[in-house]
């Protein structure tokens, strides 16, 4: 796929928005230091005027970076080399790009690299201070379709977080009342907490390795591929009836989910693995976390087991591990996690990485409850929202919402090539089983 770039410019907030240095919160500074990245496309009505029309989509992130400000911002250090966002107004940067692709080329959403197209080309081996927080390209397809591929840096925002920017930009757009007023005080998440933690933070703690096969080392380059598998709303209640009332849609899928994986990947019964599930604690904290608050509010579930267990125990006993290790997730326990994270003397060595999630370990990002159709620029809702992430890692899973809102989830699954075939087999198989 060629992209041919027309135009690259830094926008800047429409009016003078407040110039200070925001601090970043422990649980920001624990997270990993990526962008997150958020594909969203759109086919073209008919009667469309001005369909995602350059000047149109500028101006309105120019007026939304007045009450997003720190997105303009610049991520420096402080005295004490803590990453701090420096709110200078210096611009998101904004991309205007054409393909002679069709957006029905994207129909598998498989293809990583050639999603990556759709994203702005960041030098990320400069200092953090030169290059942007936010950043977004609009790519108009030969059919009229569009692509709006935005990211933004995981230290300032989480997910929903990014999700509510979007659709306040989206709404600006539509010259609508904003829905949430953003709000950066990381001072929201400092409220009753303990002066050590009160429980042992096992999501913290170094994953398992493997026992029996040095080849599986992160530092091994193994080929990684991916697979979306799409879940009806008849298959979803299939695998939910089978089992207990007690259980969520998603505490039954993850624990197939982990069941294939181990089943897929070949390990021993005396294996260890630990599936990390982030969770949203914006209401789970006491008080709770205001809906505007635009920063990072994920805390990790860490259920963990051995192969033997989840690959030959009925699946509700894994269903109940990782139904326990979401309801521990309370006030109490998210209060004593940032406990811990604050005795920490340096977060970058407990910081998140995606080999954390290699074999024998997954993770599981449920997205089915997140508003990313709410992003609607005026012509419509996104026809498919894909996340896309600068490399393949293995073990990594999310759970996207269908467009159709009518209860079916994607499951994009990327795993070792030679265990991505297996892992589909058994992971329809249960909807053969009588």
């Amino acid at each position: 796929m060629e992209i041919h770039v027309k135009e690259s410019t830094l926008i800047r907030p429409a009016q003078e928005t407040p110039k200070h240095c925001l601090r970043t919160s422990d649980l920001d500074r624990s997270m990993p230091f990526i962008f997150n990245p958020g594909a969203y496309f759109y086919r073209r009505p008919e009667d469309a005027l001005n369909f995602f029309e350059a000047g149109l989509m500028k101006e309105a992130l120019s007026k939304v970076l007045v009450p997003l400000y720190p997105y303009a911002g610049r991520l420096v250090k402080d005295e004490n080399g803590e990453f701090e966002v420096n709110c200078n107004g210096e611009g998101v940067l904004f991309v205007e790009a054409e393909t002679s692709c069709e957006l029905d080329d994207f129909t598998d959403f498989e293809s990583t690299l050639k999603l990556l197209q759709l994203f702005p080309a960041i030098d990320h081996t400069k200092d953090t201070s030169f290059y942007p927080l936010f950043s977004a390209q609009v790519t108009h397809f030969k059919c009229g379709g569009v692509c709006v591929g935005a990211m933004s840096h995981h230290v300032l925002a989480d997910g929903i977080a990014t999700a509510f920017g979007m659709n306040l930009w989206s709404e600006m757009a539509r010259d609508v009342p904003l829905s949430i007023t953003p709000l950066f005080d990381r001072a929201v998440l400092e409220t009753g907490i303990p002066v050590s933690p009160t429980f042992h933070h096992l999501e913290y703690d170094l994953p398992p390795s493997m026992i029996n096969s040095p080849t599986h080392d992160h530092q091994k380059q193994e080929t990684i591929s991916t697979a979306t598998i799409k879940l009806s709303p008849d298959q979803m209640n299939t695998l939910k009836g089978k089992y207990s009332k007690k259980y969520s849609k998603f505490e039954i899928l993850a624990a197939h989910i982990w069941r294939c994986a181990c089943k897929a990947r070949g390990l021993s019964a005396d294996q260890l693995s630990k599936l990390e599930i982030p969770t949203n604690g914006r209401f789970k904290l006491t008080p709770k976390v205001p809906l505007g608050y635009i920063g990072n509010v994920a805390f990790s579930a860490t259920p963990i087991a051995f192969s033997g267990e989840i690959q030959s125990e009925p699946l509700e006993y894994t269903a109940e591990i990782i139904h326990n290790a979401l309801k521990r997730m309370d006030d109490k326990y998210l209060k004593s996690a940032l406990a811990y994270l604050k005795q920490q003397p340096d977060l970058t060595v407990i910081r998140r990485e995606a080999h954390n999630n290699s074999c024998p370990n997954l993770l599981i990002c449920n997205l089915a409850n997140m508003p990313l159709y709410d992003a609607n620029f005026g012509w419509g809702r996104p026809m498919f929202v894909r996340m896309v992430y600068p490399f393949l890692h293995d073990g990594v899973v999310v759970i996207l919402p269908s467009p159709a809102n009518d209860g079916s989830w994607f499951v994009v699954v990327d795993l070792e090539t030679n265990h991505l075939q297996l892992f589909k087999k058994l992971f329809y198989d249960i909807f053969l089983q009588h």
